[in-house]
């Protein structure tokens, strides 16, 4: 029932589209995943740490649904209800194995399925990461459960392989070590019967799991740019957001309005007050829960929470977000742990019926999923998602960016035009914003002001794929312009920041056909051929090898060229020009 009831709520998910945050890098535009699963793409998931993370079974589930699905979103959209609909289930038995409390435990699992916060977790085609890692980490949970009823080496490995997949989904289990201590405390109740030094050292193999996990993860946001405010932002901003922020996930976990794709970072305005109210309210709840320890699930479940959000708090600042929805995806079970016990054990001070017990709690999981029901709604679509998310968030430059990408998908450049404006009004450095009023302008003919927007997208960007198309267009502009060299040098500049830049290989390849560099053309075409399909990069080949005198290989490239696009005429007309005097 309760896999049942989780697939019944996020079926509108099922008519929702992609949308052009984050969906493009992952799915719709990434040419690895597009191809499907091969052995090559899975070799290179291994290896990849694009989008500043390295997360290779994520990778491979999104080429699987490319393999099974296309690009048809329906499917991809299936893929991650299943999988939070699998998650669901397994939170439930483990809990009620652990516990004995069979009803209590499927009152938590009825909240994490249709908790208003987990919608961006599931509804996210690019968070299939959150839900495919959590899948993994409650099979550590369950693998732990068995070595601990009979340590040994056998189901050691077991849980240690689970976990290693886990990370390899996502690296925010970092804090399962640590999540495995607390389960030892409650439900498992292992301290203090096991000696407290014993149950840290067998953690000690997954924690030196986790550091290697953190490093790695380190080191692919540096090099993809995503720890970009680690230096705009002080350390004292960023411990006071973190303060806020817990406090703001117990009020939404309560009362989830306002929720949105991103929420900006409050940085500098973030009222004193507020961060002292906070901090006060984190330590008496922490002193009352360690007070009432005798009752274990209080202090379990508000460590739970404090702790497996801790990567995802802002210490380290990654992105521009204060917070997001999809972190308390895990960490919210602490706090529903907390409120399903207390809540059963006042009623039975009260002697409230069972039935009565049940009618609140369908009163309350009714209530929750009208709401994720209306949440998933924004999510149809980028322009519905960003207009939704200007209206309840202040001064949002992200979603005011990404709606004018959407109007600009949408065929309305004259109101992109303002929404670009107004994210450059909140952040002046905002690089993709730049890049896409350039071209809107370039588009429009206005080259030298589009120009300076390309120029400008240079300057700010970090991400090395926002780089790369930077420069990729300011290439065209200037080749437009007749200034082959600085075209030239910002195509180099393109395959440099992304060595798999298929147009700016294409367009390198294009000076280099003008100016008789044939050799140098040649390997540019052969490289953009192989990053995906393209009839372009195939043709230009076929143009190269003609010129060269290689005929039979012309006319074998430009076959493959009309694979791709059978309507491709001038390639028809360069492959019928090479076989016509041989008929």
């Amino acid at each position: 029932m309760l896999f049942l009831g989780t697939l019944a709520v996020y079926s509108p998910a099922l008519k929702n589209g992609f949308v052009n945050y984050d969906d493009p890098a992952y799915v719709t535009e990434n040419p690895q995943v597009m191809q499907g699963l091969t052995l090559e793409n899975v070799k290179c998931a291994f290896r990849s740490t694009a989008e500043a993370n390295w997360h290779p079974l994520s990778w491979i589930s999104h080429m699987l649904d490319v393999q099974c699905f296309g690009l048809r979103a329906e499917g991809h959209h299936a893929q991650s209800m299943f999988w939070h609909a699998l998650n669901v289930v397994l939170l439930f038995f483990l809990l009620a194995k652990a516990t004995g409390f069979a009803g209590r435990s499927a009152v938590v699992a009825g909240l994490f399925a249709v908790h208003p916060l987990n919608v961006e977790a599931v509804a996210w085609v690019a968070e299939r990461k959150t839900v495919l890692c959590t899948f993994f980490f409650l099979l550590t949970l369950a693998a732990y459960g068995w070595y601990a009823m009979r340590p040994g080496v056998g189901r050691y490995a077991l849980m240690a392989s689970l976990f290693a997949m886990s990370l390899m989904s996502k690296p925010t289990a970092i804090t399962l070590p640590l999540a495995l201590l607390l389960t030892d405390f409650w439900p498992l109740e292992r301290f203090p019967a096991t000696p407290l030094s014993q149950l840290i050292t067998e953690k000690i193999p997954l924690l030196l799991m986790s550091m290697a996990s953190a490093a790695i993860t380190i080191y692919a946001q540096r090099v993809g740019g995503a720890v970009g405010l680690m230096t705009a932002l002080p350390l004292g901003m960023r411990v006071k957001n973190a303060i806020y922020s817990y406090v703001l996930y117990i009020g939404k976990s309560l009362y989830p309005s306002s929720l949105a794709v991103f929420h900006p970072h409050p940085e500098g305005a973030l009222g004193i007050w507020r961060v002292l109210a906070s901090a006060a309210l984190l330590i008496a709840l922490t002193t009352l829960f360690w007070v009432l320890r005798r009752r274990r699930y209080l202090f379990a479940g508000w460590a739970w929470f404090l702790v497996s959000l801790l990567p995802m708090i802002g210490i380290m600042q990654v992105g521009r977000q204060g917070w997001a929805d999809r972190y308390a995806y895990v960490p919210l079970w602490g706090l529903f742990v907390i409120g399903v016990w207390l809540a059963s054990e006042g009623a039975a001070q009260i002697s409230m019926s069972r039935t009565g017990q049940v009618a609140i709690a369908i009163v309350v999981l009714l209530g929750y999923s009208a709401a994720t029901y209306i949440q998933i709604g924004y999510w149809k679509n980028s322009y519905t998602l960003f207009s939704h998310a200007i209206r309840v968030t202040v001064a949002n430059s992200i979603a005011e960016g990404n709606l004018g990408s959407a109007l600009m998908e949408m065929g309305r450049p004259d109101l992109a035009v303002a929404h670009l404006q107004r994210a450059l009004q909140i952040t002046p450095s905002m690089a993709i914003a730049h890049y896409n009023l350039g071209t809107l302008l370039h588009r429009a003919n206005q080259l030298p002001e589009a120009r300076q927007e390309y120029e400008l997208a240079v300057k700010y960007a970090s991400d090395p794929q926002e780089v790369a198309q930077a420069h990729n267009n300011l290439g065209v502009l200037l080749n437009q312009l007749g200034e082959k060299d600085e075209a030239l040098a910002e195509f180099t500049q393109a395959i440099v920041a992304n060595p798999r830049e298929q147009n700016s290989l294409i367009g390198r390849g294009m000076i280099e056909y003008d100016a008789g560099r044939f050799d140098a053309a040649l390997e540019d075409f052969g490289r953009a051929a192989k990053v995906a399909p393209s009839a372009l990069a195939n043709y230009w080949k076929g143009r190269v090898l003609e010129e060269k005198g290689q005929m039979a290989a012309a006319s074998a490239t430009y076959r493959e060229a009309l694979k791709i696009a059978p309507n491709f005429t001038d390639a028809k007309v360069r492959l019928n020009a090479i076989e016509k005097p041989t008929k």
